[in-house]
Parts: C-alpha cells; sequence; structure tokens
C-alpha cells in the first residue's frame, strides 16, 4: 500500500437516487419514479462544494468519490459539473483518483465513455451476486449476463475497475461461494470488495428475518465463507488490505484509504458524513438526509448541514482505533498519541496478543489478526477502555 504518512484529502458525492430499493439497504437512497431535476442538484452539489470549501480553504484533493445511491443514474455532463465545481473549489492533484459507483445494467454501462470523459478514471460496480436467482431475490434490477458485459466495458473504458459482491447470502453453500468467487477472480482486474450480508434494522430483510422468513448462515457457516474468501484471493494476488477489501498491491482504493487512515473529507449531498480540519480541530459534519429538502437548505443558506460538532481528542482517538484496525497495515502508535495524547495500555495490548486477537509489528503498529477482525467491535472496546495518558501528548 502507498505511504501512510499523509491519509489524503478526499471529497465525498453522494447522490441519493436509485431506480429501485435492494431490501437489504439502510443506505440514504431513495426512488423517484416521475424522475430527478439533475440540474438542480448539479446546482445545490456545487454551491456546497463551494461552502465546505470555505470551511477547509486549500486543501489539495487526492481523491473523489461519487457514491450513491446510484450515480450511473446521472447524466455525464452532470457528473462533469459536479467535478468541475470541485475543481474550481480546491487544488486537485494531477494524479487524483475519481471513482464513480454504477450499477451493471446495459443502459447504464454504455454511459461510461461520457463518464470517462468528465474526469472519471475509477469505476466500482454492485454486481453483488453472479447467481440470477440470488440477484432477483436480493432486489437487484440487473441480470449475470448484463454484470458481465458492464464487467467487460469497465475493463475497456478504465484502467483501473471494482466490483461488489455480497455472500453469506440465503442458502448459500461453501462449494457454491467457492465457484462463485473463483469465476469472479477470473473477470477481476486488481480489486474486489467482498462483503458478508449484513440484517440491517430498518430494511425489509430485518423483518422478514424476524418473522423466521429469511434464514442466513449460522455464525460457523460464515466463518467458513470467511475463510473461502481468504484463502482465493491471497491465493489469487489481492489479498485482503481492508476487512471486505481485497487488491494488488498498489491498487488499493485511495479514497476510502483516506477513511481508514483517518484523514479528512468533505461530504457532499444529501445525508453526506464529512470529517473537516477547521481552524486546527476536527469536525464532524452531517448534512440534512431527505434529497428535496437538503436541496431547499441548500438554496436558502448556501448548505444542507444540520449537525457541526467539534471532536474532542478522545473522540478523535476512537474514531482513529476504530477505522485503522479494519486495515491490515494496522494503526501507528505514535500517530494515535500525538492526535488524541492517549495509547491502549501495556497491559491491554500484551491481554489481547495472548489471545491471538492483536499483533505489534515494527515501527510501533497494532494490528488486528484474522481472529481479531472477527470481534472487531470488542477488540476496539477493550483497547479504548485501556486508553491512558501518552508519556508525549
Amino acid at each position: 500500500m502507498a505511504d501512510t504518512a499523509d491519509p489524503g484529502f478526499g471529497v465525498y458525492v453522494h447522490w441519493p437516487f436509485c431506480a429501485s430499493k435492494c431490501p437489504y439497504c439502510d443506505f440514504n437512497s431513495h426512488v423517484r419514479m416521475a424522475g430527478v431535476d439533475e440540474p438542480r442538484f448539479a446546482a445545490a452539489f456545487a454551491c456546497e462544494i463551494a461552502h465546505m470549501a470555505a470551511l477547509a480553504p486549500g486543501r489539495t484533493v487526492t481523491s473523489i468519490f461519487l457514491g450513491g445511491g446510484t450515480p450511473s443514474l446521472m447524466k455525464p455532463e452532470t457528473v462533469g459539473g459536479v467535478l468541475d465545481a470541485i475543481g474550481a473549489a480546491w487544488p486537485v492533484a494531477r494524479d487524483a483518483e475519481i471513482t464513480l459507483e454504477a450499477n451493471p445494467s446495459s443502459v447504464e454501462a454504455e454511459r461510461f465513455a461520457g463518464y470517462r470523459a468528465a474526469g472519471v478514471n475509477r469505476v466500482s460496480l454492485g454486481v453483488q451476486a453472479l447467481s440470477d436467482g440470488d440477484l432477483k431475490a436480493l432486489g437487484r434490477l440487473h441480470s449475470v449476463a448484463e454484470a458481465r458485459r458492464a464487467i467487460d466495458i469497465a475493463a475497456r473504458t478504465f484502467d483501473r475497475f471494482s466490483f461488489d459482491l455480497i455472500y453469506a447470502r440465503p442458502a448459500q453453500t461453501p462449494d457454491a461461494w467457492r465457484a462463485e468467487l473463483s469465476e469472479a477472480l477470473g473477470m477481476m482486474r486488481d480489486h474486489l470488495s467482498l462483503y458478508q450480508l449484513t440484517i440491517e434494522e430498518g430494511t425489509p430483510f430485518a423483518g422478514l428475518h424476524r418473522a423466521g422468513k429469511l434464514a442466513v448462515p449460522d455464525p460457523e457457516l460464515a466463518d467458513t465463507l470467511y475463510e473461502i474468501t481468504q484463502e482465493l484471493t491471497e491465493a489469487a494476488g489481492i489479498p485482503a488490505y481492508e476487512i471486505s477489501n481485497h487488491a494488488r498491491a498498489g491498487a488499493e482504493s485511495r479514497h476510502n484509504l483516506t477513511y481508514w487512515r483517518y484523514g479528512d473529507y468533505a461530504g457532499i449531498g444529501p445525508g453526506a458524513h464529512g470529517r473537516l480540519i477547521i481552524d486546527r480541530k476536527r469536525h464532524a459534519l452531517m448534512t440534512e438526509r431527505q434529497p428535496e429538502a437538503w436541496a431547499s437548505a441548500v438554496e436558502q443558506h448556501g448548505h444542507g448541514i444540520v449537525d457541526d460538532t467539534m471532536l474532542t481528542r478522545s473522540e478523535e482517538a476512537d474514531e482513529m482505533l476504530l477505522m485503522g484496525l479494519r486495515l491490515a497495515e494496522g494503526i501507528d502508535l505514535r500517530r494515535l498519541e500525538a492526535l488524541g495524547g492517549v495509547r491502549p495500555s501495556r497491559a491491554a495490548i500484551e491481554r489481547l496478543e495472548k489471545l491471538a486477537l492483536l499483533e505489534r509489528r515494527a515501527s510501533d503498529r497494532l494490528v488486528a489478526t484474522r481472529a481479531g477482525r472477527f470481534v472487531l467491535n470488542e477488540l476496539v472496546l477493550q483497547l479504548s477502555a485501556s486508553f491512558e495518558p501518552a508519556e508525549v501528548a
């Protein structure tokens, strides 16, 4: 992976609209059967981008991520306008990574050339499954044939692309996942995102699960599927650099690394979150979730921010610990000390080492083991609870 000394500065732009709502999804996404007023939202994006740049001026943008929702429902000229607004607000690094999330329907895939001309240099495809039956059960609108076609177009259009799969799906067996992942590894170039299905509160899947109408693999089977994932990706030369993300060396998602390395980033659009250094203090920002209400707020006030909290040093340390232990590279304790003025106690570290949940590596780094990643939340809680003042804060 790239040097961790500078996590970079990212800009996340949230396009909140989808053609349909997937039953497992708890993201801030909305369906508008009457269509979306793209010029209105493009203008609101540009306005909020300018506001965020006024809060954090002069930063050099190292990555841009157009997420959602389904950003590939935007016209290429809308995407171009958003990227132009970012370029007018901040300097953008010549090698900046500019990613757009896309659904692999045939109509959207044909827009890829337009997105590339607009400035996008990486796409992330929401494939989710290589089984037509499972795609239907997941509420996806595309077929496996459309997914393969979209992957092929992405490979011909962009130097860098990735796609997502969800595993630990209902009734999925180890043999079926092994075969599906092997097929995916034959189609990918240098990056895959592989997520275990989780049942999120407030989703249709949660209701079905409570009613006993949706069965997911038990923990033992889920662990087996996870081990198959690690085995096959490591053999293919794309080991996990983060719990659910796999890449060849140098092909990691730079934008997501900014999050996990606890860099700062501007969150633009309905329901977007951000972490900005303002007057040398880190602020947690959140915008209005409802799309039209957000656009109205931007039109009236220049932004849609509904919460702006200045984080304490201990809160920063907690966040850095939670994000950094997701990474295979772990966290640098010296940076944690400089940021939060604290350090996990030696006793807590040694206890977790004896349990084979944590490793200490050269240069004063803490890394969660494979077993530790299974219980990451508990690991973070124990380390955070043991924080003691650093010798040099």
